[in-house]
């Protein structure tokens, strides 16, 4: 079997997105210029993800995440726009930030009723963690309970998407 870049790397970029987004709301290891990198990369990355595997994205689960992705690309898009623009204050990022801890888990309840367990109780998970984190979030203003619904929906995130990564094991060569 061989995996193509696209069947593994989410499985590195989701942590490493809610660690950048935690590592920005708790530390000062996150500049705004960092951020702004960081949301560039990640609307470039999800756009050749999105264009590169439209042929493969389709049926009803593949095609829920390819709305994701779009969509994704789209709230991603309005938060380099919001850093870029208004480097003094955050009017809209708020879009970005809930619509990545949103559109994922509503993906993985359509993921989890399309598949067996153990897969499906991951995917489940995955979303509750990813809702109950956004909620933990917004009514936590800041300070360490924002922290833990940054955490919560970073590791709900990634079980998911480690759990997609291991059900679809790649292509065999030949």
């Amino acid at each position: 079997m061989r995996r193509s870049l696209t069947d593994v790397a989410p499985a590195a970029l989701v942590p490493a997105a809610w660690t950048v987004t935690l590592l920005a709301h708790v530390t000062d290891l996150v500049s705004r210029h960092t951020l702004l990198v960081a949301l560039v990369v990640m609307t470039v990355l999800l756009g050749a993800f999105a264009v590169g595997t439209r042929d493969r994205m389709t049926g009803p689960v593949l095609g829920v995440w390819r709305g994701v992705i779009v969509l994704g690309f789209v709230v991603t898009l309005v938060g380099v726009m919001d850093v870029a623009v208004t480097p003094a204050a955050d009017p809209i990022l708020f879009v970005t930030l809930y619509g990545w801890m949103v559109l994922p888990a509503l993906a993985y309840v359509a993921t989890a009723q399309s598949v067996e367990k153990p897969f499906s109780t991951v995917y489940l998970t995955g979303s509750v963690l990813s809702l109950t984190g956004a909620g933990t979030y917004a009514f936590a203003g800041s300070g360490v309970d924002a922290a833990v619904g940054l955490a919560v929906v970073g590791v709900g995130q990634t079980a998911g998407i480690v759990a997609a990564v291991v059900q679809n094991p790649g292509t065999a060569e030949g």
